[in-house]
């Protein structure tokens, strides 16, 4: 069973579109990121940043999967909300490389929490803490401490430590999607 038809039954969702949001600063990796987890004949091999937003689709068996890759560049992120609505998942991507903008990253997480779209719905939130191949990289418990996602307790959430460059650390995040 692949990762689409795992996700599809999770969600509950046989023969039907899963939407996933892809949210997170610019240059965290979210491009990056869905791009290794598409089938490898259809990954791009140039990544270019993502201006307002891309959608991406996959097909399996038993499911459309739609994700929307939001850009993460601050004139663009008051365009998030519009699609909130019709995500059945978030993954969330970190730049654990970039101390000076974990602040933001964090005042951007608790207002997506805090939106009146996702407040109240229990969507899993798949946090992926990128770029661990940097040196100056802090470890995902050290971005979960900074973001306190020990304070999410109304949905359920998990945090991988990835490489997106190198795929390291995706397949567990997609096990946890899947699981």
């Amino acid at each position: 069973m692949g990762l689409f038809d795992k996700l599809a039954g999770w969600l509950g969702l046989k023969k039907k579109e899963v939407h996933v949001l892809c949210l997170g600063l610019d240059n965290s990796g979210k491009t990056t990121i869905i791009n290794k987890l598409k089938p490898s004949n259809a990954q791009t091999q140039d990544i270019v940043p993502t201006i307002g937003f891309s959608i991406e689709k996959f097909k399996t068996s038993s499911l459309s999967f739609t994700v929307f890759d939001m850009s993460g560049q601050g004139k663009y992120r008051d365009l998030w909300e519009h699609y909130y609505k019709e995500g059945q998942a978030i993954i969330f991507v970190i730049d654990s490389s970039d101390k000076l903008r974990m602040v933001v990253a964090k005042e951007e997480l608790d207002t997506l929490l805090n939106h009146p779209d996702i407040k109240h719905r229990r969507l899993p939130i798949l946090f992926f803490a990128n770029k661990m191949d940097l040196r100056d990289a802090v470890s995902s418990v050290k971005v979960s401490q900074l973001l306190s996602l020990e304070n999410i307790k109304d949905k359920p959430w998990h945090i991988c430590a990835s490489d997106a460059l190198k795929g390291e650390g995706l397949q567990e995040g997609v096990d946890w999607l899947q699981g």
